[in-house]
């Protein structure tokens, strides 16, 4: 593999540079003093962002934009053989480096690097983690796979040693990464499309954690099914967040407000010691997502007073459980969940801080996934009152693979939930507005573009 030497900048082109994870690379290498351009199929607000910094940005991927004078091509997942760049860059022969591996080996070029992992909660933890640091005073560099307002964006160019970034297993890409911290939130049945089952997921997350130096720490969830034995061959030393008496940090005294947020009390194992904790963002399942990065703020030496007003300030990322608005005395939240363990954690927030009806649109991510977890997609979303479909949101598929979002709604209403499918979202904003009473609350939920019928409830 290509080795980049920071201290020699190279011209860098991103293929795929709007994506979130690609336009915070970009930025990060512009930092270090890289000539960077990139190229998109479609224009976004990220795209907009880069060139307001000056970084040049060619909407549609064409083989000329690969240029004599570009001495490094990095690409993202969702590009492959097939992409006219991509090929014209390969034919070149020049050094082509994937973002997973760009990502590695700038992680590596920081004194401490954090990488927080799992297949849900990983956007929330690193800008919890990220508002500890903050609030600690510390100076990190964070790339994040959202929106956090607290550093206006996904990334946060820092002038320190310090670097905090997701850690996606999405074709095992976190295999590229040397933490010296690793955060493992959970370990569950997704991406099926590149993963077999679940034994090759955790698998992967054993590499994963291999990663770690003997010197480093691995933060994990003790409800992870068999995490000791999983955990057996590395070589770190674990420390256990979560329900039982001899986990390294678990919450207590654990109780709600009228919109869903905990406080609790955090026991600290190694000084037998509890402090209390305040969030600002609802939900049972960031009570663990806290713990993780109070662990993480704790292996770095800060104090709990600065991590609760790091907690406490942490407000929310865009799209986790996002109060979009409130239209007649229907509230409307918008919700990045796309796996039914997300939509149980989603719909028992509303539960806890909503006496009336919980409307959930829901628009599935990929065929891939919709088909291998049917049962329990419909098994979660029956939670709610209402539930409204749009159609599969197929991402980077092709095949339909023989199921539909029809097929979602006629299982739902075998199990007696109101559910309806409609093919357009026009057709599902116009059913909304006909059927939503006062007391309601409409919570648009999916990993694709289902955000765009919250935003024209409200007439955004």
């Amino acid at each position: 593999m290509y080795q980049i030497d920071f201290n020699k900048p190279v011209r860098t082109h991103f293929i795929g540079i709007g994506g979130i994870s690609m336009s915070g690379l970009a930025m990060i290498l512009v930092q270090r003093g890289f000539p960077v351009s990139g190229s998109d199929s479609k224009r976004s607000e990220l795209t907009d962002k880069l060139e307001a910094q000056g970084i040049p940005v060619i909407i549609g991927q064409k083989a000329e934009n690969i240029t004599d004078d570009i001495e490094l091509t990095v690409y993202t997942a969702a590009v492959h053989e097939g992409n006219p760049e991509f090929d014209e860059a390969v034919r070149r022969g020049g050094p082509v480096l994937s973002r997973a591996e760009l990502l590695g080996q700038v992680m590596a070029n920081y004194q401490t690097s954090i990488a927080v992992s799992g297949t849900h909660g990983k956007t929330t933890t690193t800008s919890m983690v990220t508002e500890i640091l903050l609030a600690g005073g510390m100076d990190p560099t964070v790339t994040l796979g959202g929106m956090l307002d607290t550093i206006g964006g996904n990334l946060r160019l820092g002038n320190s040693g310090l670097f905090v970034a997701e850690a996606c297993e999405y074709t095992n890409s976190f295999h590229h990464f040397y933490p010296d911290i690793a955060v493992i939130l959970n370990i569950r049945e997704d991406h099926l499309d590149f993963f077999k089952n679940l034994e090759n997921i955790r698998a992967s997350f054993l590499r994963f954690a291999q990663n770690v130096p003997e010197g480093g720490m691995i933060v994990i969830d003790s409800g992870i099914e068999d995490f000791e034995k999983l955990m057996a061959p590395v070589a770190c030393r674990l420390c256990t967040v979560g329900k039982r008496p001899e986990d390294d940090y678990r919450a207590a005294d654990l109780r709600y407000d009228e919109d869903g947020r905990a406080s609790f009390t955090v026991l600290e194992k190694a000084t037998g010691e509890s402090y209390p904790m305040s969030l600002s963002v609802p939900g049972v399942h960031n009570v663990g997502n806290a713990l993780a990065a109070i662990a993480v703020g704790r292996r770095l030496g800060l104090p709990m007073e600065a991590i609760a007003r790091g907690l406490k300030h942490f407000s929310g990322t865009h799209r986790r459980f996002e109060k979009k608005g409130v239209l007649g005395g229907i509230k409307i939240i918008d919700d990045y969940a796309h796996h039914p363990d997300e939509i149980k954690a989603t719909l028992e927030t509303a539960r806890v801080c909503w006496p009336g009806w919980v409307v959930c649109i829901f628009q599935p991510h990929t065929y891939t996934r919709t088909k291998r977890l049917f049962d329990g997609f419909a098994r979660e979303l029956s939670q709610a009152d209402v539930v409204v479909l749009a159609d599969i949101y197929a991402a980077r598929e092709a095949d339909t693979l023989g199921v539909s979002s029809k097929q979602l709604a006629d299982r739902l209403r075998e199990l007696g939930t109101e559910a309806y499918y409609f093919p357009s979202f026009d057709e599902i904003l116009n059913f909304l507005l006909e059927n939503s009473m006062n007391g309601d609350m409409l919570i648009t939920m999916g990993a694709g573009d289902i955000d765009i019928v919250a935003d024209k409830l409200l007439g955004k």
